[in-house]
This record gives C-alpha cells, sequence and structure tokens, in this order.
C-alpha cells in the first residue's frame, strides 16, 4: 500500500490505516494467478484431474478442483474482517450474480442429472463469491503490487508453458505417441487432434480456452507489469513488457483459436481508439489494422475454410440443441451442468459429442431457463455497459475492462465461464473494477 498512514472516514475523522489492508489483494492475486498456472480443467471434467502423486507432477499437472475451493474459503476467511461494501454500480446490478447463482440452485431441484449438477453447483457458487469477493475486500485505491505481482506470476508460468509446447514439447509427445502402438486410439479425439495440428494449450485444457485467458488477462497484465516495473529506465521498461506481450500474442497466434484472433482484432481497435493521438490517423491505423488483420486470418486459416469450416457447423448444432432444450424446460431449464445429457438425445448419430454449448448465454438458457439467461446476460453486458466511461481515467482499468470485453465477446462461441481460470478471473475482476469511484477521465498519458 502507498500512502500515509492515516486516512479520511466517509464522515470526516482521521482513521488509521489498517496496517494489513494489502492482504485481501494478496490472497486473491495469488488465486487468479494459482487458477491460472493449475486448475484449467472444466469443473464439469474434474473427476478426470487426479491428486498430483510426486513432486514434479505437483508441479505441472493440473491440481484438483477441491482445493481450489478450499483456498477460497481460507481467502473468504482471512479477509472477512476488511470486507465492506464499495460497489460503485446500481444496487440491482451487483445483485445480479446472487440473484444468477439462486436461479442455478432452484433449477438444480428439477435438474435432469443430478450428478452433473452436483458437480457444476459448486464451480458456480465459487464464480459468484469470486464477484462479491471483489467488491467488498478490495479496495482500487491499493498499491497494484500486491495483487498483480502473484497472478503475473501464475500467468508467465502458463506462457512459459505455452512456449514450452511450441518449441519442442507438443512435438516431442507426438513423437512419443507415434512410437507407441495404439497410444493415439487410447487418447480422447480432440487431444489427439491437437496434439496432431501443433496447437498450443498451456495449463489449459484445450487451445481454446488458453486463447481465452489470453483475450481476458493480457491487456491488464502488460499495463499491471509496467507499473511494477517503475524502478527500471523507460527503454527497459518498454523491452521488457514488449517481450511480455509478445510472448502472449505468439501463444495466442499459436493456439489457433480462430474466435480469439477475431476478438483480439476487435480490442486491438479499441485499444487504437485510445492512444492520445490526431483523430484522422487513429481512423487510418483502425482501417490498416483491420485491413491487415482479416487479410491474415483468412490466409492463416485458409485450409480450414477450404474444408468447411467443420468447427461452425458443429457449433450450430449445439445452439440449435440449445434453443430446444430451452424450449423443452423454458423457466428451469434441464439443470446446472447438463447440456451434455441432452445434446446426447438430440444430436444426429455422425455429430460429435459435446459436454458444453460453446456459448455462454445459451448455456444459460439451457441450463436454468430465462430467468437465468436473463440475470447472466443483462450482468455481464450491464456491467460493462456501466464501467465504461468510468474505467477511462486509469490505464489500468481500461485494460481491465478491455479484457471483460473480449471475454464477454468470446463467450458467444466459447464456454470460458466453465473454466476457472477464465471464469473465476471476470467475475473477480468485475468486482474490483465495480469498486472504482466515479469520475472524469482524465486527460493526461495514457501511459503513465
Amino acid at each position: 500500500m502507498s500512502g500515509s498512514r492515516n486516512e479520511r472516514t466517509p464522515h470526516g475523522h482521521v482513521a488509521p490505516r489498517d496496517a494489513f489492508a494489502w492482504l485481501p489483494h494478496l490472497l486473491a492475486g495469488s488465486f487468479l494467478g494459482l487458477a491460472v498456472a493449475k486448475f484449467g480443467n472444466p469443473a464439469i471434467l474434474d473427476h478426470l484431474t487426479t491428486r498430483p502423486g510426486n513432486f514434479w507432477q505437483f508441479v505441472y499437472f493440473s491440481w484438483p478442483l477441491r482445493w481450489a475451493y478450499g483456498l477460497l474459503a481460507l481467502i473468504l476467511l482471512a479477509s472477512a474482517p476488511r470486507m465492506r461494501w464499495r460497489a460503485q454500480i446500481p444496487l440491482w446490478l451487483a445483485l445480479l450474480p446472487a440473484t444468477w447463482l439462486l436461479w442455478q440452485g432452484l433449477a438444480s431441484l428439477d435438474t435432469v442429472n443430478s450428478e452433473l449438477t452436483r458437480t457444476t453447483l459448486p464451480y458456480l457458487a465459487a464464480t459468484a463469491i469470486c464477484y462479491y469477493l471483489g467488491v467488498t475486500a478490495l479496495d482500487r485505491r491499493a498499491s497494484p503490487v500486491a495483487f498483480w505481482t502473484p497472478l503475473l506470476a501464475g500467468f508467465m508460468f502458463m506462457l512459459a508453458m505455452g512456449l514450452e509446447q511450441r518449441f519442442g514439447g507438443l512435438e516431442a509427445t507426438r513423437q512419443q505417441l507415434l512410437s507407441e502402438p495404439g497410444a493415439m486410439e487410447r487418447l480422447p479425439a480432440e487431444f489427439v487432434e491437437r496434439i496432431n495440428k501443433l496447437r498450443v494449450f498451456a495449463t489449459l485444457l484445450y487451445p481454446n480456452a488458453l486463447a481465452g485467458v489470453l483475450l481476458l488477462l493480457l491487456p491488464a497484465t502488460t499495463v499491471a507489469l509496467w507499473r511494477l516495473l517503475r524502478i527500471a529506465t523507460p527503454p527497459t521498461r518498454g523491452l521488457l513488457c514488449g517481450l511480455f506481450a509478445l510472448a502472449g500474442l505468439g501463444c495466442l497466434y499459436w493456439s489457433k483459436s480462430k474466435a480469439g484472433w477475431l476478438v483480439a482484432l476487435v480490442l486491438a481497435i479499441l485499444a487504437f481508439w485510445r492512444l492520445p493521438i490526431h483523430s484522422r490517423w487513429k481512423t487510418t491505423l483502425t482501417v490498416a489494422v483491420l485491413a491487415l488483420g482479416l487479410t491474415a486470418f483468412f490466409v492463416r486459416f485458409a485450409d480450414y475454410f477450404q474444408r468447411g469450416a467443420t468447427s461452425v457447423g458443429a457449433r450450430f448444432d449445439y445452439y440449435r440443441a440449445a434453443v430446444r432444450t430451452f424450449a423443452d424446460h423454458p423457466l428451469t431449464g434441464s439443470g446446472p451442468g447438463t447440456f451434455k445429457q441432452e445434446y446426447e438425445q438430440r444430436k444426429a448419430p455422425e455429430a460429435e459429442m459435446a459436454r458444453l454449448t460453446h456459448n455462454d448465454y445459451l448455456q444459460q438458457a439451457s441450463d436454468s431457463g430465462l430467468p437465468g439467461a436473463l440475470a447472466y446476460a443483462v450482468f455481464v453486458w450491464g456491467s460493462l455497459a456501466w464501467l465504461w466511461r468510468r474505467s477511462l481515467a486509469d490505464p489500468l482499468h481500461f485494460a481491465v475492462w478491455l479484457g471483460l470485453l473480449g471475454w464477454a465477446l468470446q463467450s458467444f462461441v466459447e464456454f470460458g465461464l466453465y473454466i476457472p481460470p477464465i471464469g473465476w478471473s471476470a467475475f473477480l475482476l468485475l468486482g474490483w473494477l465495480s469498486t472504482e469511484p466515479v469520475s472524469a477521465p482524465a486527460t493526461g498519458n495514457p501511459g503513465r
């Protein structure tokens, strides 16, 4: 924490500054850093995650989700003495995550598969708790060191794993599997596909999830790293932050996520419009980036489109099944996490199986009916709309908002909500950003 040892209360009295006010920030940042590094599997697949059996498995393998629940409970306990309501957004908007979670609980009473729901509901509860942890325990005026340092550590571990896969790790795994008779046939088809295509996925379950983490966190972690390197000279800061951002963009490129590419293009254009340059140059840069990005996109994925864009067709199959499930269960859906069972009954015989809808908004309608879907969508997009201008005053706040927009856009074609490092980070950062006091946008240097 920076600043004096005393602070003025809302009533004008001077109160001693809390010497441990940094603790909730350190714990929350550590929790998200661990989520990025160790909890990359979707909640519905947690039963496949085994406890590490030795030191190296502990370092490199995913951890079971129940460990994260225990950590979150400890963080809440340690942060409780410093919690207070800090939300600067309308109360009805701040209460929507609780409303959404309550409706998930009601929908679980009428679930079509109690086992899937029992796995999913605790995860969704932890997601809503992350939002209220951000709203009540984090202070936007605090120094960025305590929160962003552990989050950056976990993010850098993820990038290191991605780079290792790109520069030899995936090819070595592929060659090892090819050398073992029948090894490929024993593995899930999606795992074999990403190994054969050399798609980087780092610490996440699959490449598109890695793209989701990068879209959400790379803008904010880059700006946070710039601020944490204040003791370095500007050229050194620029070099290190540039290398960091380049590693993240490289992993996004090597993930071969088509939606990730397009969403990143949208975020880049918005970032250009925040630069303190003449609007004519902004327009020129926007057109140039859009033209270059789309050209590179179609060249990069030309083979994919020549093969008929099979994943796009598969997603529309998922969406149709979700809409039909919603039509059959408009009020409470089929139950949290139960899309797999509904899709299995509705899909064509030749279609691939899917556990999630690949659209978080349709997933809410399918799983919990219209009230759950409305509560979720209004919360996400209502919060982004409300926080838009209130995030322009500070580059770090804007970078967080930009990443959250990327997450919300990718959620139309992916299931980031159900990936712990994406869902938990997004909800906690929405809470964190919602505590920002309303103020006029600053006119100074946006890179300060």
